[in-house]
Order: structure tokens, then sequence, then C-alpha cells
């Protein structure tokens, strides 16, 4: 059963830079390869998104030491931004930052 948890605890590691960074560098040099616009803008979202949630966490470390799920939080999130099952990055983009900007 040590190696099942030392198994799970390793793919937990890798989960992270794979689902937060080699999938969107591929898929994001994938979408500049395409004449779609809609996956350029997922993707330029995508970093947008994460760029600014890097920066947070850089500011906020302290506070989010003690909290112990938040790896697992911001993984969540992440693959929510990423699969383009769900096309996160690109939902939050239209819903509040379009949106608000055609108000002005």
């Amino acid at each position: 059963m040590g190696y099942f948890w030392t198994l799970i605890g390793h793919l937990h590691t890798i989960a992270g830079p794979v689902t937060m960074l080699l999938y969107p560098l591929y898929a994001s040099v994938v979408a500049i390869e395409t004449s779609d616009k809609l996956d350029d803008e997922q993707w330029l979202a995508y970093w947008i998104f994460y760029s600014f949630l890097t920066l947070m966490e850089m500011v906020l470390q302290h506070v989010l030491e003690w909290i112990p799920i938040w790896y697992d939080v911001k993984l969540i999130f992440v693959a929510w931004l990423v699969f383009p099952q769900f096309r996160g990055a690109a939902f939050i983009y239209d819903k509040f930052v379009r949106e608000n900007n055609q108000e002005i």
C-alpha cells in the first residue's frame, strides 16, 4: 500500500506542471498555427489569468501557506481554465472582462 501512496504523490507533483504549463504551452503553439480566433482567445486569456494568479500567489504567499488545500484548489481551478471541454479562461474573459469593456 505504501507504493500506491508514493505513486499518487508523484502523480500529484507532476500534474501541476503538466496542467498549468506543458499542455497550455503546446495548445498555444497549436492555436498560433490555426486560423481560428476562438482558440487564440482561449490561450491568450489563459496566460493572462495564469500570470495574475501567479502574481497573487507571490503577494499572498504567507497567507496561502496556512491553507493546506491551496495547491489542490489551484490545480482544479487551472484545470477548469485549461481543459477544452470547459474553456474556462475564455468564459471568464467573455463574462467579466469583455462585458465590462462594452459598458464603458
